[in-house]
């Protein structure tokens, strides 16, 4: 594979504290020519185990960003055994505007690795990603919200990979973070995510999601901040305040089929009845679809067409036809590793 063409400003091998940008080269009328900076913090004590930070992989997801930032304004060299390497906002054009594609190039950076190294910006970050940081790395986390499309009850993300061991490492990992829900990413995970350029790679690796909304949930942030310091304890790269690593009783999801959840047929206002995080049966009223446009039109009764969980709600009011509405999953099989 070709080398990237982005550049960093620091040395990533180099002991102590540094915060730099990753130098993306794209010629266009807001930077003609210098660059696009996407900061770059790392943390650095000597040998040991090296975990990588992800947050803004969509620019309209805010609680990771600011929980990573907490971090970085408190953690020092002298508090760890290893490295921490933080990139709070990977996609920082798109934090820049809120949005949860890049602005330069209408690109998701969460549907572009293995990327491009002589692509747009978004493929070269993601080319980046893959080649450059995942391969310093022994475990990395991704931390993503439903932005200000749609609400997540909070979850960690465990890919389900080929290698068992992998697997067992990700399951571990999320764990470890401590939250009660994880959704185990399954057939239904998409390839040209960042947890598949993990997988690639061989490097356990977790993703979350943390609400939404296109704000800051101070409750959600205080958890997110908790969670990235129990990862650094269970990885032995932070000693303070080290206690025995017991995980919390977890429940464990996944998607069996995408007919399980809800989709808007037409174009309209839902008037949601369910909100994430509970479980539904089939039938149960999920909500109205209003046509306010075409009052003389009468709202139609959406309802759920399986029984199981849901994991997330729109949080758009006004949708279109094939909205996600309901994100639905069940109960992972029995022999998902444990």
């Amino acid at each position: 594979m070709s080398k990237s063409t982005i550049t960093s400003s620091i040395d990533l091998a180099a002991l102590g504290k540094h915060i730099g940008d990753l130098r993306v080269r794209w010629s266009d009328n807001s930077v003609p020519l210098g660059y696009h900076p996407v900061p770059i913090i790392s943390i650095k004590s000597g040998p040991g185990p090296v975990m990588l930070m992800f947050g803004g992989t969509h620019g309209d997801e805010f609680e990771g960003p600011s929980a990573l930032m907490r971090m970085v304004n408190d953690l020092q060299p002298k508090d760890i055994t290893g490295q921490v390497i933080i990139v709070p906002g990977l996609n920082t054009p798109a934090v820049r505007a809120s949005s949860r594609v890049s602005p330069l190039d209408g690109k998701n950076l969460n549907r572009a690795f293995p990327g491009d190294p002589t692509g747009g910006v978004t493929d070269q970050i993601a080319h980046y990603v893959e080649t450059e940081l995942l391969p310093l790395s022994d475990a990395a986390i991704d931390l993503h919200s439903g932005g200000k499309a749609s609400f997540f009850t909070p979850c960690t993300l465990a890919t389900q990979t080929k290698n068992i061991e992998l697997f067992a490492k990700n399951i571990k990992l999320a764990e470890a973070f401590g939250l009660p829900l994880i959704w185990i990413l399954g057939a239904h995970n998409d390839k040209r995510s960042l947890n598949s350029a993990a997988e690639r790679a061989g490097v356990p690796m977790i993703a979350t999601e943390l609400g939404g909304g296109g704000g800051v949930d101070p409750s959600i942030t205080n958890t997110t901040e908790a969670g990235l310091y129990r990862l650094l304890r269970y990885l032995k790269i932070l000693m303070r305040n080290q206690t025995s690593f017991e995980p919390n009783k977890v429940h464990k999801v996944e998607i069996r089929s995408q007919e399980h959840s809800v989709f808007s047929e037409g174009n309209g206002i839902f008037d949601r009845k369910v909100s994430a995080g509970v479980p539904i049966k089939a039938g149960q009223i999920a909500g109205y679809l209003h046509y306010s446009t075409d009052p003389k039109r009468h709202s139609e009764t959406i309802v759920f067409p399986h029984n199981g969980f849901v994991l997330a709600h729109t949080n758009r009011g006004y949708v279109s036809r094939g909205d996600m509405l309901m994100l639905v999953v069940q109960d992972a099989d029995n022999d998902v590793i444990s």
